[in-house]
């Protein structure tokens, strides 16, 4: 498959906004990338998962231009990260897991340094700057010092320097990493502002049901492979077990618990205070099977219920054994 044409040098190109082919990266004997493919439409907010060292930040780095691939390539807007990184820069805002800030900058002074790096005028940055305050929700500590914020406050402050420019993409990779639940929680809501200002977002994290509240589609890589990609319910239904039910029986729970073992589909079989939950490997049919003959079988049912797969449970059994879903 030839590479799709190149975007003229200035001009926004139709097409995806991410489009990687082939990508892959050696560092000496060890490939961290192998044969990446990834495409990624505008406005889409991608979700890229994987344990430590499986390449998510490898290849943000290829996408911010900080990392040459060593085959395949890669496209921002349609252009080549490697031949034209002047380009890709101008419409990417990158946020890397560890950042960087200046301590003995005030929050206005810190955005106005990057501002002026990127060329904007001191009058558009002085109309610009307590927008980008008020966004990530840092307008009152618009005077302080860097290194009096928190975490969440500096996590939230490179944020807004992502944004400083007006990129199409931003490119976030662990962008809630280290912060409390409530922190989390404000990051959350800003990447949903984002969204809906239709940036094309890609974040990387390990806070998996959190991810499935804000992404579109995601994408799961290990040892350097990208093994599933697709929205959330796509791969749940992919899944070799899919279904969690949910149990729970006035009386006669040994018994069941030991019927239940005996049924097709029944993957495997656990038991709490809330019931007997089981992992189910049968369709809509097979589900409604198992329940007539629960209640044809005398068991008297309380409730019987299909527990929603989430984004954790798709990640743990697509990774299992290093089994991926292709």
């Amino acid at each position: 498959m030839q590479p799709a044409a190149e975007a003229s040098i200035g001009e926004a190109a139709p097409g995806p906004m991410i489009e990687i082919k082939g990508l892959s990266r050696t560092f000496g004997s060890f490939q961290a990338l192998k044969s990446i493919d990834l495409t990624i439409q505008k406005g889409t907010v991608f979700g890229f998962v994987g344990p430590n060292g499986a390449g998510k930040s490898t290849t943000m780095s290829i996408l911010a231009t900080l990392m040459a691939p060593s085959s395949g390539y890669a496209k921002v807007d349609g252009f080549d990260v490697t031949k034209h990184p002047e380009e890709v820069r101008k419409r990417i805002g990158y946020m890397p897991d560890f950042f960087g800030v200046y301590d003995n900058f005030k929050t206005v002074e810190y955005l106005h340094f990057y501002g002026a790096s990127y060329g904007i005028p001191k009058a558009e940055r002085e109309a610009l700057i307590p927008q980008l305050l008020e966004l990530v929700n840092l307008t009152d500590k618009a005077n302080a010092y860097v290194d009096t914020l928190s975490r969440g406050m500096k996590q939230r402050l490179c944020l807004a320097r992502c944004l400083v420019h007006d990129p199409e993409l931003l490119i976030l990779d662990e962008p809630a990493s280290g912060l409390d639940p409530r922190a989390r929680i404000e990051m959350r809501e800003i990447l949903r502002e984002l969204k809906s200002m239709g940036k094309t977002i890609i974040i990387s994290s390990h806070i998996l049901p959190e991810l499935a509240e804000m992404v579109d589609e995601i994408g799961v890589i290990e040892r350097g492979q990208m093994i599933a990609q697709g929205n959330v319910a796509e791969i749940q239904n992919r899944m070799r077990v899919k279904r969690f039910l949910q149990i729970r029986l006035l009386s006669g729970e040994d018994e069941a618990e030991q019927f239940l073992q005996d049924r097709p589909y029944v993957n495997k079989l656990l038991r709490d205070e809330r019931g007997i939950q089981i992992h189910f490997g049968g369709n809509d049919e097979d589900q409604a099977v198992l329940l007539h003959e629960l209640v044809s079988a005398g068991y008297k049912l309380v409730s019987f219920s299909e527990a929603q797969t989430n984004l954790e449970d798709v990640f743990l059994e697509i990774t299992k054994g290093g089994d991926g879903v292709q």
